[in-house]
């Protein structure tokens, strides 16, 4: 669809998972930016406020458009069968995990903030797969109400 050619892919990225890498970096560079000055802005240091950036991070038009979409899904089937893709899986799952524990650390006793941690980011990720497989448009509203919903729930378990 570019117009490339093969040789001009070879050439840049060596081959087709060259090129798929290089995009998903830049991808991932885009979330991260997108969540950092969503942070920045924020008036609020609380947990769910932070925790609500990396929702809304994941769910931004960025992220969600047709070709990212696209993107996102030859990379995670990709991943699965290339050394150097499943290592960028691996960092880009880590990174998401990471900042939610972190944030859910701060109310929640380990195990809990780690249970947590991992129920958001399989529900981001779910959300996010099945709405690129429904064949409609993304429904980001409904994606970040869900998400709230169970963000507002594992909050409601916080220790006094």
């Amino acid at each position: 669809m570019a117009g490339v050619s093969n040789g001009i892919i070879s050439h840049y990225f060596q081959d087709k998972n060259g090129l798929i890498a290089a995009t998903m970096r830049y991808l991932m560079s885009v979330l991260s930016e997108n969540v950092t000055a969503r942070r920045l802005a924020l008036g609020d240091d609380s947990p769910r406020a932070h925790l609500q950036v990396i929702i809304e991070g994941n769910f931004d038009a960025s992220q969600v458009n047709g070709p990212a979409m696209k993107t996102w899904l030859a990379f995670w089937a990709t991943s699965m069968h290339q050394p150097s893709l499943h290592r960028l899986q691996r960092i880009n799952d880590h990174r998401l995990y990471s900042n939610l524990c972190c944030q859910f650390r701060r109310v929640l006793p380990l195990d809990d903030a780690r249970n947590a941690a991992r129920g958001l980011a399989a529900l981001i990720d779910g959300l996010w797969l099945r709405g690129a497989l429904s064949g409609d448009a993304f429904d980001t509203g409904q994606a970040l109400q869900i998400a709230y919903e169970y963000m507002d729930f594992q909050l409601a378990k916080r220790v006094s």
